[in-house]
């Protein structure tokens, strides 16, 4: 028995994870997939009042996280989708965890490919300067093109009823501005050869976070000695969790992890 933490990105919670939960808990492992800090409440609760979200820093969630995981009693598979992979990057580097998934990761400093489609899915947020200290929810035409752009409408405004909760616009902001900022909070050491083995996971439909995002993210690792390792599911969405097929993608994630997992 392993123990895996998930970790969520923006515009979701914990609940984007509810499959994966129960799946890897009936293989028996240990699953913890905590809420960033003060989004602990249900989505609809979220949606309702979504001031806590608002207040959130890169700092804070890294923090939260950091304090969970050394917590453990035993080195955790760290996994996290979006900006939650962003994390997970930034955990590892720490020297956090045996082994990590970054699913359709968000970029790290650094990192400075920017395609169109991720400036189209950002833009609501990265828009309106005045967003920075706000939560910005999506609206279901904006997360359809982000999230489910190969759904239907009809299928895509369900899965946002179930899993959409306002973004906290200064995380945005901060992984936007972070080649800009010398001390940026998504600062990796990507020379660094201690860190644990690091699964990138790609979708070739994926609007906010294309391949090519996590293809010059794995380049920059490359010098490292470290176990550094990407593949792309070319159907696959930013819904990866969640879509058609995502046990194929679950079970991949862990079976590498476990492959691949430092055993002290």
């Amino acid at each position: 028995m392993s123990t895996i933490v998930l970790i969520h990105g923006l515009w979701m919670t914990p609940r984007g994870w509810e499959g994966w939960v129960q799946r890897y808990t009936a293989a028996g492992h240990r699953v913890l997939a905590p809420a960033w800090p003060g989004m602990e409440g249900e989505v609809e609760q979220l949606n309702a009042d979504p001031s806590p979200i608002a207040g959130l820093t890169i700092d804070k969630v890294l923090d939260h996280h950091e304090k969970i995981i050394k917590g453990l009693d035993e080195p955790a598979i760290i996994m996290g989708h979006s900006f939650g992979g962003t994390f997970t990057q930034v955990l590892l580097d720490r020297g956090l965890g045996s082994a990590g998934v970054a699913i359709d990761s968000a970029q790290v400093k650094g990192v400075m490919k920017l395609p169109l489609a991720t400036l189209r899915s950002t833009f609501p947020v990265l828009g309106n300067p005045a967003n920075r200290n706000r939560a910005v929810p999506l609206t279901p035409d904006q997360f359809h093109y982000a999230f489910t752009n190969t759904l239907t409408a009809e299928e895509s405004l369900r899965v946002y009823q179930r899993y959409h909760v306002p973004a906290a616009g200064h995380i945005l902001f901060e992984g936007a501005l972070a080649n800009f900022n010398p001390h940026a909070a998504t600062k990796v050491h990507f020379d660094n050869p201690d860190r644990a083995p690091l699964l990138f996971i790609s979708g070739g439909q994926d609007h906010v976070i294309p391949a090519s995002i996590n293809t010059e993210n794995v380049r920059r690792y490359q010098k490292s000695g470290a176990i550094t390792e990407h593949e792309i599911y070319p159907d696959r969405t930013h819904y990866t969790l969640g879509q058609d097929g995502w046990e194929e993608v679950a079970d991949r994630a862990l079976a590498w992890a476990l492959a691949h997992a430092r055993t002290s």
